[in-house]
């Protein structure tokens, strides 16, 4: 696989509104798989080429979260835009630094990112890595997440590494028995898998994150790395199982993009060739830089 950093986070970016300490509210433009990409970005500067995949509309908020997007050095060049279509928006509530968020999406474009099959494979051709999530399956429709899943092995059949963050919103599926197998069909053909254990535990039942790495290790998943929030980070690599401590967080103040800053940094680590022991560490660094400040998109040091 030629060029390193060649990066590809697929799913929806959406319109946030964000509290401030005064009350009001800041728009900003956030999304899971897209924070990771912007974080990515940071992470790996004129080292990596990140991209963003997903559909918009042809109205000019969306015009502006492209013009964002290109501005944090995410490319958008494989972006659809769909001219009945827009963005969806969703807003922020914290209470004692923990997030709530309500949804307005009916019309989201990235409903339809998997729509035109071609436009997708030409998306996901020559990357080194491709990131998706629960929620990017989620808002597809089951033919579109049949099409998504079935480009992306064949991405991963040609050398990709196919990364997976399970990110499970029961409120997105029809009932927990289509999102179970839907996550369980996505582990099939990802190469490392980053759920977070209180999500695991609650839709799946989970005991403890061991449990949750024999789980998707069963399923042909090589790395696995299980977030925990202040807790101790479980992870395997093939026979190997090992923790991580992250450092005490003294004070949180917004968990919003806590694994999906997690994630960028891991993931950049991995595209330096560092071990997955030091990427923990990394991700770790900067998902606790992210907590301590309000927003899904902050400044930080990397």
């Amino acid at each position: 696989m030629s060029g390193q950093g060649r990066f590809v986070s697929i799913g929806e970016c959406m319109v946030e509104m964000a509290p401030r300490a005064d009350g009001a509210y800041q728009r900003n433009f956030a999304g899971d798989t897209f924070n990771t990409a912007w974080y990515m970005a940071k992470a790996l500067g004129e080292e990596g080429a990140v991209e963003y995949f997903t559909a918009v509309g042809a109205d000019e908020i969306s015009t502006r979260m492209l013009a964002f997007m290109a501005q944090s050095g995410v490319g958008t060049s494989a972006i659809r835009r769909l001219p009945e279509r827009t963005v969806g928006l969703y807003m922020i509530e914290l209470v004692n630094g923990e997030r709530s968020f309500s949804y307005w999406r009916g019309q989201s474009a990235a409903k339809l990112l998997a729509e035109d099959r071609a436009a997708l494979a030409a998306a996901l051709a020559d990357r080194e890595m491709i990131l998706f999530s629960g929620i990017t399956l989620a808002v597809l429709s089951a033919e579109h997440r049949t099409v998504l899943l079935k480009e992306i092995e064949t991405a991963r059949d040609r050398g990709a590494r196919i990364v997976f963050d399970p990110n499970m919103r029961a409120r997105l599926w029809p009932n927990g028995e289509t999102m179970r197998d839907a996550i369980t069909a996505a582990g099939r053909v990802a190469d490392i898998v980053l759920p977070s254990f209180d999500e695991e535990e609650r839709e799946f039942g989970d005991a403890d994150p061991a449990v949750t790495l024999r789980r998707y290790q069963g399923l042909g998943v090589d790395t696995v790395v299980v977030k925990n929030g202040a807790g101790a980070i479980h992870a395997a690599v093939g026979p190997e199982h090992l923790t991580f401590q992250p450092a005490v967080v003294t004070e949180v103040v917004d968990t919003t993009a806590a694994g999906d800053s997690f994630n960028a940094g891991f993931l950049s680590a991995l595209l330096r060739g560092e071990r997955v022991a030091e990427a923990i560490a990394a991700g770790s660094r900067l998902a606790a830089q992210v907590v301590g400040q309000r927003g899904a998109l902050v400044e930080v040091s990397v």
